[in-house]
Parts: C-alpha cells; structure tokens; sequence
C-alpha cells in the first residue's frame, strides 16, 4: 500500500495537492506585498502591527475571556491603494485569517466577525500608512 493507503499508482494525495496550492498562494502573497509597500512594510511587518494592536488593545472581560477589536480599517497612500483593487478582496481575507489565527494562539475573543478594510489616506505621505481598529459588535438580525 502506498503512503496515502490507496495502493494506485499515479495518484496524487490529497495533502500534496494543498500543499502545491498553499506554496502558489504563498508566492502570490509574496509578490503582491512586494509590489504594495516598501521594503519596510512587508505583509510580516503589517501582520506584526496587527496583532500587536490587538495585544496592546486587548480587553481582560473575566479570567476565561480577553476581548480584542475586530474591525480594522488600514489607510494607504492612494496609490497603493489605487493598486489594490483588484487584489484587496484577498488581501482583507489573507490579513483577517491572520488575526483569527493570532487570537487563537492567544485565546482571545472577538465581539463579532474580524473585518479588515483598506482604504485610501488623505495625507500624500508616500510609503506610510495607518491602523485604527475598534470593537465592532456582531450585527443580529
């Protein structure tokens, strides 16, 4: 029996297959962080500011539950952000996964659903950006 446990040969297992889709996904990401921001404002470092808005922020409700913000709002220089239409669907969901993940790792909890957004700053600085985040609610119907 083969290591997948199907004996055939030729066959590719599952775990391969996501492993070549999660490697594509990963160059994908690379090249897009890299054609947005500066070399100093890599997704790591944006990623890293995230969560640490999310530590510094984080809410003690009782000795089970640390609330932190679900809803972040990036502003970019409109340039970047000009670049980011077509990607920014992805890119909200690539950040926001992050944030789960990182809140996971830590046992925090969320008063709604995590939301990222980008839009465009005001300001003409070229190459920086700013975070705001809030705890938003979930909204109940």
């Amino acid at each position: 029996m083969g290591p997948c446990g199907s004996g055939g040969r030729g066959q590719r297992s599952t775990m391969g297959i996501f492993r070549d889709v999660e490697r594509v996904m990963e160059r994908w990401g690379a090249v897009l962080w890299a054609r947005l921001w500066p070399p100093r404002h890599r997704q790591a470092e944006v990623v890293a500011i995230l969560r640490r808005r999310c530590d510094d922020t984080a809410l003690i409700l009782d000795r089970e539950r640390v609330l932190v913000p679900n809803a972040f709002v990036i502003e970019l220089p409109p340039a970047v952000h000009e670049q980011l239409t077509a990607e920014e669907r992805q890119l909200r969901r690539q950040l926001s996964v992050q944030l789960r993940r990182h809140a996971a790792e830590r046992g925090y909890v969320f008063a709604g659903p995590v939301a990222v957004d980008l839009r465009p700053s005001r300001e003409k600085a070229v190459g920086r950006f700013r975070i705001h985040s809030r705890i938003a609610p979930a909204v109940r119907r």
